[in-house]
């Protein structure tokens, strides 16, 4: 897995992997909160962020876990996440039973629906959940809303943050 850190985990646990996608930059900061998080907590896991159009089913394979980061768009999981999944599903199947993963919903009201699709493939998967669901409710209602740029606010970024810290110290102290 690409590392964007300098530092070597020689060897230790496997990095943090963050599959994101975002249209109007709410999941983006999120997914960056996240990715912050984990480089602070634990600076010597290797956290990678990675658009989901750009993550193959090496990224999967190599990760120690995973976040998954979307907006939940029409009350489902948004499209370009559904495709990396679609994509990734069947070359990784078998091959990843047991790696813990968390979700993280950039959501106009809701995101429950975005949240229960991603758990339905996790189970496909025999992923294990190992946070909470994490829903940030941006509150977007109108057309305008919706297709407005999106600003994290300071507690939401924060409980990003503490998400990928607490993945990243889970595999800092061999948890998972």
């Amino acid at each position: 897995m690409p590392n964007d850190s300098a530092a070597d985990n020689g060897g230790a646990a496997r990095g943090l992997l963050i599959v994101w996608h975002s249209r109007t930059g709410g999941s983006r900061a999120m997914a960056q909160a996240a990715h912050d998080g984990a480089r602070q907590h634990e600076p010597g896991i290797a956290c990678d962020l990675v658009r989901a159009e750009d993550a193959v089913p090496s990224h999967l394979l190599e990760a120690g876990a995973m976040l998954f980061v979307c907006p939940e768009n029409l009350a489902a999981l948004s499209g370009m996440m559904k495709e990396f999944f679609d994509r990734c599903y069947y070359p990784v199947l078998g091959r990843i039973e047991g790696k813990p993963y968390a979700t993280a919903i950039a959501a106009g009201s809701d995101g429950d629906n975005a949240t229960r699709q991603i758990d339905r493939i996790a189970t496909g998967w025999r992923l294990r959940r190992v946070a909470d669901p994490l829903i940030c409710n941006f509150g977007a209602q109108t057309a305008e809303e919706i297709m407005a740029d999106k600003h994290l606010p300071p507690a939401d970024r924060q409980r990003c943050a503490e998400l990928g810290g607490a993945l990243a110290a889970g595999l800092a102290m061999g948890v998972y």
